[in-house]
């Protein structure tokens, strides 16, 4: 693992494009969100997308969110009415996570299990991780840098358990609490209450 210091509100173009590099060439990153720490990759590499699995120990069955700049690319992934838009609209950039009905192109563009029928969606309000998207120009498929149940916010813990990822972009310590979860599939529905507020819903 590379372990790389980075400003977390003015990060350096360049080192942003070091840890770009590693993800276009099917590497594995950690990384700092508007929440907690994330594991990811790019979401177009399967073999990476494998790798997360296997560094979170988690089921390949159990789905994995992605991060995106902003909602321009929304269509490709997801099928939303205008007022689910209006909603992610005005929630993003921030600490939320949407649930979707994913569009028939999604299985196959994001590596998923054709019988899934949604997907999980994040725009982040962090310049590290935004700058990654950005500069990659695919969405990151992400998970929290937990470790059995535990979400790790010492960058130390994270290096020593995440010790397979390539690079570690360390921006100091991390938060605690993930990200809110809202199902916006069918009405608006509150997964899990997280960093962002639900009494603005």
């Amino acid at each position: 693992m590379r372990r790389i210091q980075i400003d977390p509100v003015h990060p350096d173009p360049r080192l942003i494009r070091m840890a770009v590099d590693v993800l276009s060439s099917g590497g594995v990153i950690a990384y700092p969100t508007d929440t907690v720490y994330g594991i990811g990759c790019d979401f177009t590499q399967k073999k990476a997308v494998d790798r997360v699995y296997e560094l979170k120990r988690m089921p390949r069955d159990q789905p994995l969110a992605f991060l995106c700049p902003d909602l321009g690319d929304l269509a490709k992934y997801a099928v939303v009415d205008d007022g689910t838009y209006r909603l992610m609209r005005r929630l993003t950039p921030g600490p939320y996570c949407f649930i979707l009905r994913a569009t028939r192109e999604a299985p196959r563009v994001l590596h998923m299990n054709k019988k899934r029928k949604q997907v999980g969606i994040r725009v982040p309000h962090h310049e590290v991780a935004l700058g990654l998207l950005r500069e990659l120009g695919n969405p990151i498929v992400s998970t929290s840098a937990s470790w059995e149940g535990e979400t790790l916010n010492d960058p130390n813990d994270i290096a020593t358990y995440y010790r397979g990822v390539d690079m570690f972009l360390d921006a100091g310590w991390g938060a605690l609490e993930p990200s809110t979860v809202l199902d916006l599939t069918d009405g608006v529905e509150v997964k899990r209450e997280g960093a962002g507020p639900i009494d603005i819903l």
